[in-house]
Order: C-alpha cells, then structure tokens, then sequence
C-alpha cells in the first residue's frame, strides 16, 4: 500500500489510539508482531509526553503511530455551566461531591507548537490525528520529518476534506466506532454511517488509501472491510482486555460482561459524541443531552463523581469506551494482533 510500504508491516493492520486505558507497552508490542501500533497523546502534558516518547523507543525501533487532538478548545458561559452543574446536583449530594471544589479548564489539549517541540525530537515515522488536521505550517512541520499523516473522517465531506488539506490517507470512522466521533465539518451527526457504508463511498472519490475504523471485531470483518476497498483496518476495542492494556478493573469487569453489547453515542463525559458502555448517567440523563458543556469542559464535574463512584466499585460515571459488536480478548497483544495479521495475509 502506498505509503505504508516503508514501514515495512506485516500487514497494514493498526491499533487505534485509546486515551485512558494504554500508554506505550501497548503500542510497542503491537508494533514488535509487525503492525502498527499506536500512543494516544492529547491527554499527555509536555513532560509526561517526552516521558512516554522515551519508554517507546526503549520498547520498540519499529514504527509507532503518534495521535493528537485538533479540536479548538471549547468556550462555556457561566450560565450554561451554571445549568450543567445544577442538572448533576443530585448525584452531587448522593456521592458526596462539592461542586465547588470541582477544577476548571481543559484536560485534553490540541496539537500545538508547544507540543510539535517535544515530538520533532523523536522523529516519528507515523502521526494521527482526529477531528481534523493541525494548522497549515504545523502540519507542514509534521511532514518535515517524513512522518505520514493520518487522520479521522465520519462523512464523505470530511473525506475529501481531509485529502485535499494534506492527509496521506484518511481513516474512514464509522458510527460503530468506540471512543469519540471524529467529525470537525460540523457539530452533529448529520452524514455519517456504518463503517462499510463511509469505506464503499470513500473509495470512489479519493485517491489517498482509506484505512476503515469501526465494528472491527474479528479478523473476518477485516477482511470484508478489505474486500469493500479499505487499505488498512484500525482496531481498538480488541486489544481493551490485553495484557499490556491499562484497562481499569471496572472497565474491564463491564467489558467481560454482555453489558459490551449495549453502546451508545454520548456527549456527557466530554461534551462531545463518544460511544461506549451505557452506564447509569447515560440512563438517567439520557446519552446526548443539550445541557453538556462544549467539548471538553464537561469531563471535569463527571470526573469528580467517576472519582467518588470508582472507590465504591462503581462505574456509573465511569467512560466505558468501547465499539459495537466488540469481542475484546484477554491475551497478550501480540496473541491478538497475530489473529488479524495471519488472516489479512492469507487474503491476499
């Protein structure tokens, strides 16, 4: 595939980034059994970013996907968070929570000058990024240091969009998808579809590969997202049980559970459509709810109930991340990765 071809893969089969549940031991084992693994770092301050760029390179020499965040940070007037803060006042008093000792600003930050300092140091050979492409003379930066660039489209639009501002190749993201939509075109849903539905409309209008995220279960729906035109397949909610995942216990308990057949698309933990495992918040408040903040100024009260719940055994506030049909295993990475690699090479 091009592109791709330098990486010298086994496969192109990637591991998608997962914010909160792996850091580089994933990422890195992913990449030993040649595919392509990946670090999720728009939650990483400066500091913890160059320390977890410095533990991969003494874990792998193979290639690693990098992923960044390229949303713009979100402005909330105090009424609006006001009104926030007043629809969970219940759940306040139930668990114990002062409002008012809940800390403000953004836990996620956009890729950055600041941060592309840090990164041109290691040089890496893959960089991702969702909800969008980094300004101009960022991405330019990025591209300087032969890195290929990669990022998320939920629709056709964001598609070409995507293509004609510089992507190499584009990830198509399904609505079966876990973890946060990607979409920047627009704020709403509006235009996206199933995996297999963006891949085969994708494919006629673009030239760059397409690799297809989303619903991506077992190694026979690689192969059909391959056979629908994909280049590569993104895999995420797999590798949620794997030895070398940080998966809480509580995320991991829900996870071995049928409970991981019942996702939703919420914008409560973050203010922004994420799927994942529908907890009791979701049933309460329902799981898109207009009083959210903007993204993601909503994650910090939720945060401090996750906080006071999780000590209890509880994951009512907890995000349980994860895509439909998901049939996570619990085995090393490689032992998963092998079962997409052998298949996807056997197809051939």
């Amino acid at each position: 595939m091009e592109g791709f071809d330098s990486l010298e893969l086994t496969a192109p089969i990637i591991q998608a980034p997962m914010a909160g549940v792996q850091g580089a031991a994933l990422a890195a084992a992913v990449s030993n059994c040649g595919a392509l693994g990946s670090l999720p770092c728009a939650m990483l301050s400066g500091e913890a970013l160059e320390a977890e760029l410095s533990r991969l390179a003494e874990l792998t020499s193979r290639p690693v996907n990098l992923n960044f965040f390229c949303h713009r940070d979100g402005e909330e007037s105090p009424e609006r968070y006001a009104q926030w803060l007043q629809l969970l006042a219940p759940f306040f008093e139930e668990y114990g929570v002062n409002p008012e000792a809940i800390p403000v600003g953004a836990q996620r930050q956009p890729f950055s000058e600041a941060v592309a300092e840090v990164v041109e140091g290691f040089r890496p050979r893959v960089v991702s990024f969702h909800f969008g492409l980094p300004e101009k003379a960022l991405l330019d930066r990025v591209k300087s240091w032969g890195a290929l660039v990669l990022s998320s489209a939920t629709t056709v639009d964001e598609a070409r969009w995507l293509e004609q501002h510089g992507a190499d190749l584009v990830i198509a993201q399904g609505l079966e998808a876990g973890g946060h939509r990607g979409h920047f075109l627009r704020d709403d849903l509006e235009g996206q579809m199933p995996t297999r539905e963006l891949v085969s409309r994708c494919v006629q209008q673009l030239s760059v590969p397409l690799i297809a995220a989303g619903g991506i279960a077992s190694p026979e729906d690689a192969i059909e997202m391959r056979r629908a035109g994909a280049a590569a397949v993104q895999i995420g909610s797999a590798y949620l049980l794997a030895d070398e995942a940080s998966t809480s216990p509580i995320h991991r308990q829900a996870l071995a559970t049928e409970r991981r057949c019942e996702t939703a698309l919420t914008n409560l933990y973050t203010g922004r459509p994420a799927r994942g495992i529908v907890t009791r918040l979701m049933r309460e408040l329902g799981p898109m709810n207009d009083k959210a903040p903007v993204f993601p100024l909503a994650a910090n009260a939720v945060g401090a109930l996750r906080s006071q719940a999780e000590q209890q055994g509880d994951d009512s506030f907890t995000p349980l991340w994860c895509g439909e049909r998901a049939k996570p295993r619990n085995a090393s990475a490689a032992q998963i990765s092998e079962t997409f690699l052998r298949a996807w090479v056997a197809s051939d």
